[in-house]
């Protein structure tokens, strides 16, 4: 940490919206939580067969924002259905599609990302896009699936810039691979506990003896609360935090799509408990959930084992699933992935000057002694 820290004491103090890459992720300056090791990316793609997407507008001081695509796997999402569960904790925002994710415990399309105004764009996206591929000739009914948060601080969000062609974007340059974090795609004007952040994501992989599944976690971070990063109320510490002002000033609002990706055999059923475990993670950043907060989380599993394609879903079909007993080290993965991938968007976000005000990134020259020194 040591030697992180000595060079961004020497990096000159100006915004630095050209310079994300400089800055380091959690695990990269010293920061780890949790007990698990991390996947080889430490992100949502080490999950074999998921790719993410971003598309980030031109930048100006008006024009903030973008889109994510999160793909499943490679292939025909809507005939290759996967399993899926949501949950809404504090349910102050739109997230749609979520009703039918409720009802039939499946995805069928791309799940995108984007700013609360344009919900609309980006779920056209998905419906064409699923439209257009090969074997989806006769189909008459889509469900997109599409999450949001408020960027309306660094964002003139009223103008509604992102379209459909943006969100399609998204969706057909998603890759595997290393995913981009911080203050790109739908995370371009987001704000977290005050900072700017973004787009963050992280992996756990669990040992053999424990089924050695994969689970990875991405986050759309916009939420309020304390800051605390390994166990270091580090908002009190930097004192910028005042419960009583922030409330008053709405700053503790704010929204966190979490989106769960495992390679493990699970139900719908338990797709959901492993998408509400995630706010436990999200719980150890200081998160308040307060009342004008969109808190949602979506967890898919990628095993073939228990996809629902088009041969299985023509009559009863026999698919795996993990029992009850063996899916405790999978909440516990979940739990440390999202916590972290809420720091690697802190981290790896840079100050913005936007619509309405400027979002600092994290001072890391100040937070990382005092992670240093904590017990």
């Amino acid at each position: 940490m040591r030697c992180v820290l000595a060079l961004l004491l020497l990096l000159p103090a100006v915004p630095i919206q050209a310079r994300t890459e400089d800055r380091p992720r959690a695990r990269e300056a010293g920061v780890t939580v949790g007990i698990l090791r991390p996947g080889p990316l430490n992100a949502i793609t080490d999950v074999k067969g998921v790719k993410v997407g971003h598309v980030t507008l031109p930048r100006s001081r008006d024009v903030n924002t973008g889109v994510t695509a999160i793909l499943p796997h490679g292939g025909n999402i809507f005939q290759d259905k996967v399993p899926a569960g949501f949950v809404a904790y504090n349910a102050f925002g739109k997230f749609m599609g979520s009703t039918q994710v409720v009802e039939l415990g499946e995805v069928e399309t791309p799940i995108l990302l984007t700013n609360t105004l344009n919900v609309a764009e980006a779920a056209a996206a998905a419906v064409e896009w699923t439209l257009a591929q090969p074997g989806n000739e006769e189909v008459r009914s889509v469900n997109a699936i599409v999450g949001e948060t408020n960027d309306g601080l660094l964002n003139d969000i009223r103008a509604r810039h992102v379209s459909i062609a943006d969100a399609r974007r998204a969706i057909e340059t998603a890759a595997a691979g290393p995913v981009e974090e911080g203050a790109v795609g739908a995370g371009a004007g987001t704000v977290a506990f005050g900072f700017k952040a973004g787009i963050g994501t992280a992996s756990r992989v669990l040992p053999a003896s424990l089924g050695g599944w994969t689970i990875g976690v991405l986050v759309q971070a916009n939420y309020g609360g304390v800051l605390t990063i390994a166990g270091v109320p580090v908002g009190v510490k930097l004192g910028r935090y005042d419960y009583r002002q922030q409330v008053e000033d709405r700053k503790a609002d704010g929204s966190v799509v979490i989106v769960i990706a495992t390679n493990a055999p699970l139900s719908d059923r338990n797709l959901r408990r492993v998408a509400e475990r995630a706010f436990a993670g999200i719980a150890r950043t200081g998160s308040s959930f307060s009342n004008g907060s969109g808190d949602y989380a979506l967890a898919f599993s990628t095993a073939q084992a228990v996809r629902r394609t088009a041969e299985r879903r023509k009559g009863v079909a026999n698919v795996e699933d993990l029992p009850n007993d063996d899916i405790s080290p999978i909440f516990q993965a979940t739990i440390e992935a999202t916590e972290e991938a809420v720091l690697n968007a802190l981290f790896k976000a840079h100050t913005v000057e936007g619509h309405r005000g400027t979002a600092q990134a994290l001072p890391l020259d100040k937070v990382l002694p005092m992670l240093e020194t904590a017990p």
